[in-house]
Formats: structure tokens, C-alpha cells, sequence
């Protein structure tokens, strides 16, 4: 059964999807699944639509350009207005990669394709993700695409195919089928593509069209399946979190709950009716959109802008307002469009939202050109911001799952030289080129590295093919050359705990129960660390093994430019010396004990040079940045640390003169 009339139950249906929406975003405690609020929307939305599209069609009136100008009209103008207060914060905020990243979404947004960009970057869920201040257009672009999809389908099946309708069901199960598929294979296409998302949509386009009858539902069904619908998305809100496998099978329940509330309060209006119906639901739901639109970049830039994070009063002033801003803009952007106050015409509309996209999306290109307009910045934030590119002479030493055999090491100081080091890692031990140049050019040594990122040196941890691989080509040229001595270097603990940079919860799952034990992994670690130095003690080298760089808790370089752009002091960041070494006291330990047990294995610390004892593990020195990021020595931080190698180079150096 569909009925037209305005339902001031859907507003407020409209209402719960914001608010669980904008509670979870801003970490409000028990909304943990909020972003199912999404899905409430798709819904709402996939109903709504062609409920305009099939009623119009039915009475010969419907228009496709009628139909895309009001979507325009309805859609485009708060957009527009959002993301051009959202370039002109960036101005003052954000460094110069972020500004060049947030005119990349905008220059996708405008074609309605920020969904793609989104789903290549980092996930939805993803730390990293807080510093995008239009992430949360991604379900704009699916319901765009959408809209201009749909009503092309609806008409050709609906002209062409007599159970028309069951062939929209059939296209219904089989965008659920490939997010079911998705989720398990390829989570970030589920979660931000059309095809996985559109079953959500036709969920509520399926009911929009359900043929009219006589029957209606009984006030005890009509109850029951209000109340059990609300049940189902409040469970949804409140039971699931970011690592519900989503959306799939996961996401029926909300989709069910909105396609129960809606066909139960057409028939009959319930007591959940009457309660999304109120009148402050209903405003609320009035302002969704426009609420939705502003609450994400307010959070960023805030959280931005904030640099140590946000209080609970803070984060309370600022989702008021967000609620302040998504009335002014319902009131002064949307409904004067809507209600054609302005720009009336459907030719005017389609012309200015033209012009719009064409403009804004410049706006956007421009700052990919200009790199995000580094000249904005002080001198001083600017140093620090470019901290975190790393120069062609340090990638090209990174190698790549097709890099050549006579480009996979790379030589510093005299080849001459008969005592030779390899060091050996991942991307941790790039970063430590800067100083390695420096200390064979100091001490007449020869030294050749080989690295990969993401590629532990130790047999078996690998986890990946490209992996295995470069460690076995670096095995086959250490038997063929004559290396003294070979250097591990490597972000330990990755390999350890996972990406949690030691965090001992992230640790290998137990398969059995699903959960993650940390004393798993630590065994497996120690038995392939043991294995890979015992191979290359009986194979005549004397191993250095590297400990861990600091691991920060923020990227510095972001921080660090954060602060100047603020005018904020730099000293003082960093993290405590005492929560690194809890941080790697299982691998320290372990390396110390392999050294004692061994002469002929040393274990080197760069921490000695970055932290102060009973002090922090710094970030800056003069003016510039020591990290890359969060973990990763720039070269500057190289060169700073070159000291804690001495040994290294000393003892190579010293053998060298012997054979000489």
C-alpha cells in the first residue's frame, strides 16, 4: 500500500537516522553503530523517489529533466554552500597535503563520484579518515548515482517487461548478493559502492511501488510490526560497531526496521508513528539533511584545529553547533530553492547547478595544481609539512615487487673496499639511508641495503607473496657475495601486534576462538627471529640487530605544522621514554638476550639519541621535524640519530684497516 500524503512519521524517522548518524561520528558513548543511520537514509530516500517517479508516471506527467532539476534543487545548493565553507576553513587550517586532498573530494563530489575516491583511500572506519572533511559525502554520491540511474531502469522494465516489478526484485537480490559477497571479499566496495548499497534503495523503492489494494493491516499487526521495526534499527544503533562485518546480511536490520515503520504507519497509525511524529522529531527531521552536511567538517576541522584531541563539553558545544548551522542552512539555503523562491525555472536551476559544478570543481582542481597553496603557511609550518615527503633518492631505494636484480640493493661509500654490511629490512631501514651514507663516507666502509616496505626480514612472518619473495632474492645474493656483517632493520612490532603499533590487544587471533593472543604472536616472532639469526651466524656474519624507532602517537609532521599554522609552541611533543619501553619490552628483551647469548650479535637502540631518560622521545630539533609520520625517522631525524650506529661503523672500519 503507498500513500502520498506528507508522513510526519517519516521526518521523524528521518530525525533517529541524523541523530545516530552525528552521535556516533562525534563518539558519543552507546552509538556505536550509528552510521546505520546511512542506511536509514537510503531507504527513506529509495521510497520517496519513486514514490514521486511512479505516481507521475502513472498520471503521464513524469519528466526526466523535471525530475533531475528537482533533485538538483533539493540536493545541490546546502551541498554547495558546505563545501565552499569548507575550502575557506581549509585556508586557514589544514597543511598543504590536507588542502590538496580536500580539493581532490571536492573536485570528486561535484561529479558525484566521491564514493570512488573514498573507497581507495583509507577505510570509513580508519583513523586517518578524521582528517577528511567530506568523507561523509560518500552516500551523497550513491544516492546521486542513484538518481540518475533509477528512474532510466524504472521506465525501461515498466515499459517493457509485463512482472516488471519482480524484475526489480530480482536486481534487488542481486545488489544484496554482491554486498553480501563483498563484505567478505572486498569490505570497501561494499560499504561505498552503488551496486552493493542500491538493494537498500530498492528496498524502499519495492514498497513504494507495491500495488494498491482494498486490504489494510489490522491495528494489532500494524503495531506489532512498527514496534518490531523500531527494535530492529535501535538494536542495529546500539549493538553493532565498526568491526560489524557491514553492510550485507548485517545491514537488514535496519533496512527491515525502515521498511516495517513505513508500511505499518501507511496502513495504520501506531504508537511509534505517533512518537517519530512529535514535533521535535519532525523539525529535527526537517533539518536532516542539512544537519548531516554540516557535522562532519565542523568535527574535522575542530579536531583538526584542537590538535590534543577534544573534551566532552567540547565535543557537546560543537554538536550544538552543528544543529545550529543545519537550521540556518535549511532556512536561508534549502527551503528557499525548494519552495522556488529562487531560481524557479527548472532551466535556471539545471543552468546555476552547472555553473556551480563547474566552479567549485575548478576550485578543487586548482589546489591539486597548486599543491594545496604551501605558500599560505608560515615559513616554520611549512618546513615541517614537507617533513613528510620523502625525497626520489630515498624511494628509489625502496624496492617494488618488479624492481630489477642490479636496482634491488643499493651501494654507499667506496665498492672497492673488501668488508662490506648488508642491511636488511623494510621500510624502517630506508628511512636510516641518510645516515648510513654519512657513516660509510665518514669511515671508508662499504655498505648495501635492501629494503621493502612492509616486508619483515624473517622467514615465515612475511604474509604476503611479493614478500617472501624479495627476502628470498636477498638470501640468494647473500650467498653469492661476501657480506662481513648484515643489519635487521625493521618496525618490529608491526610484525608483532599488527598495526596497532604494539598494542598488545591487536595482537595474532587465536583461530580456534576468535580472540587475540598476545603470547601467540611473541612466540611465533622470537622463533623467526632466532631462526633467521642462527642461519646467518652459521653462515659466518655477525648480525646488528636494530631496535625500534619510537613510534608517536600522531603523524608528526601534521602535528608539528598544526601547531605553527596556530601559533601554538612545539615543545613538549612526543611520547614518554617509560610508555616506549613498555611499548617494546617484549622485543627488547629479546634481542638484549640474543646479544648476550652471542659475541658475535649486537643489538643497536636509536631510541638512546631520541628520548631523554625520564623525558620524552622528541619529535623536532631547530625548526624541523624528526618523523615522517607517525613512525617512520625523516632524514633530518636520520642524520640526528647517526650516533647510535657508531659501533656498526667502527667495527667495520676497524676490520677494514685489518684487511687492508
Amino acid at each position: 500500500m503507498t500513500t502520498f500524503a506528507y508522513r510526519r512519521d517519516i521526518d521523524g524517522l528521518r530525525a533517529i537516522a541524523v541523530i545516530a548518524v552525528v552521535l556516533f561520528h562525534f563518539g558519543v558513548p552507546g552509538f556505536t553503530g550509528g552510521f546505520i543511520g546511512v542506511d536509514v537514509f537510503f531507504v527513506i530516500s529509495g521510497y520517496l523517489i519513486t514514490s514521486i517517479i511512479w505516481r507521475e508516471r502513472q498520471s503521464n506527467r513524469f519528466s526526466f529533466v523535471d525530475f533531475w532539476a528537482r533533485r538538483a534543487r533539493r540536493i545541490l545548493p546546502a551541498l554547495f554552500v558546505m563545501m565552499i565553507a569548507a575550502l575557506l576553513m581549509g585556508w586557514f587550517l589544514l597543511a598543504p597535503k590536507d588542502y590538496e586532498e580536500l580539493g581532490r573530494s571536492v573536485r570528486y563530489q561535484v561529479l558525484f563520484t566521491s564514493n570512488l575516491l573514498f573507497m581507495r583511500q583509507d577505510g570509513y572506519f580508519d583513523v586517518a579518515s578524521d582528517l577528511k572533511p567530506l568523507l561523509h559525502t560518500w552516500s551523497l554520491a550513491v544516492e546521486e548515482q542513484f538518481y540518475i540511474l533509477f528512474p532510466l531502469l524504472l521506465a525501461l522494465l515498466s515499459r517493457y517487461l509485463k512482472h516488471w516489478r519482480t524484475a526489480l526484485f530480482a536486481v534487488l537480490l542481486v545488489s544484496f548478493g554482491l554486498s553480501v559477497w563483498a563484505v567478505a571479499y572486498h569490505p570497501e566496495k561494499a560499504f561505498f559502492l552503488l551496486p552493493m548499497r542500491a538493494w537498500e534503495l530498492l528496498a524502499g523503492a519495492m514498497l513504494a511501488v507495491q500495488p494498491k489494494r482494498n486490504w489494510r493491516a489490522s491495528p494489532a499487526l500494524a503495531q506489532g510490526v512498527s514496534l518490531v521495526s523500531m527494535v530492529l534499527i535501535l538494536v542495529a544503533v546500539f549493538c553493532f560497531d565498526p568491526r560489524t562485518p557491514f553492510p550485507g546480511v548485517a545491514a537488514l536490520l535496519p533496512v527491515l526496521g525502515v521498511v516495517g515503520l513505513i508500511w505499518a504507519n501507511g496502513h495504520q497509525q501506531t504508537l511509534m508513528g505517533r512518537l517519530l511524529g512529535t514535533r521535535v522529531l519532525v523539525g529535527l527531521g526537517l533539518i536532516s539533511y542539512s544537519w548531516y552536511l554540516w557535522h562532519w567538517p565542523v568535527f574535522v576541522f575542530a579536531s583538526y584545529a584542537s590538535v590534543d584531541g577534544l573534551g566532552p563539553f567540547e565535543l557537546a558545544g560543537l554538536i550544538m553547533l552543528t544543529l545550529g548551522l543545519g537550521y540556518l542552512s535549511w532556512r536561508l539555503v534549502e527551503s528557499p530553492f525548494r519552495e522556488k523562491r529562487l531560481l524557479a525555472g527548472r532551466k535556471a536551476i539545471l543552468a546555476a547547478a552547472g555553473v556551480g559544478i563547474l566552479c567549485i570543481g575548478l576550485a578543487g582542481q586548482a589546489l591539486r595544481w597548486t599543491d594545496g597553496l604551501p605558500w599560505r603557511l608560515s615559513e616554520e609550518a611549512l618546513r615541517y609539512a614537507q617533513a613528510k615527503e620523502w625525497s626520489p633518492e630515498l624511494l628509489a631505494c625502496l624496492a617494488e615487487k618488479d624492481t630489477p636484480d642490479d636496482r634491488l640493493f643499493c651501494h654507499f661509500g667506496p665498492k672497492s673496499r673488501s668488508v662490506s654490511a648488508l642491511v636488511w629490512g623494510d621500510s624502517h631501514a630506508t628511512a636510516l639511508i641518510p645516515a648510513l651514507e654519512d657513516g660509510a663516507q665518514k669511515h671508508d666502509i662499504s655498505l648495501v641495503q635492501a629494503s621493502f616496505a612492509g616486508c619483515v626480514p624473517l622467514a615465515g612472518l612475511e604474509g604476503i607473496p611479493r614478500c617472501a619473495h624479495f627476502n628470498q632474492r636477498v638470501q640468494e645474493v647473500l650467498v653469492q657475495q661476501t657480506f662481513s656483517d648484515v643489519v635487521l632493520v625493521a618496525r618490529w612490532s608491526l610484525y608483532v601486534y599488527g598495526q596497532a603499533s604494539g598494542d598488545k590487544e591487536h595482537a595474532l587471533k587465536d583461530p580456534a576462538t576468535g580472540h587475540y593472543v598476545q603470547a601467540i604472536a611473541e612466540q611465533r616472532f622470537a622463533e623467526g627471529m632466532r631462526e633467521r639469526v642462527a642461519g646467518l651466524r652459521a653462515a659466518g656474519h655477525r648480525v646488528w640487530l636494530v631496535k625500534e624507532v619510537p613510534l608517536q602517537e600522531f603523524s608528526v609532521p601534521y602535528r608539528l605544522s598544526r601547531l605553527a599554522m596556530l601559533h601554538r609552541p612545539v615543545e613538549g611533543q612526543g611520547l614518554p621514554l617509560a610508555q616506549h619501553l613498555q611499548r617494546q619490552g617484549f622485543i627488547n628483551q629479546l634481542f638484549d638476550q640474543m646479544a648476550a647469548a652471542d659475541s658475535g650479535v649486537v643489538a643497536l637502540d636509536p631510541a638512546s639519541r631520541l628520548c631523554a631518560i625520564d623525558s620524552l622521545c622528541r619529535v623536532e630539533l631547530n625548526g624541523q621535524a624528526l618523523y615522517t609520520d607517525d613512525n617512520h625517522i625523516s632524514e633530518v631525524g636520520a642524520r640526528y640519530i647517526e650516533g647510535f650506529l657508531e659501533p656498526l661503523f667502527s667495527s667495520l672500519q676497524s676490520r677494514g684497516l685489518t684487511a687492508n
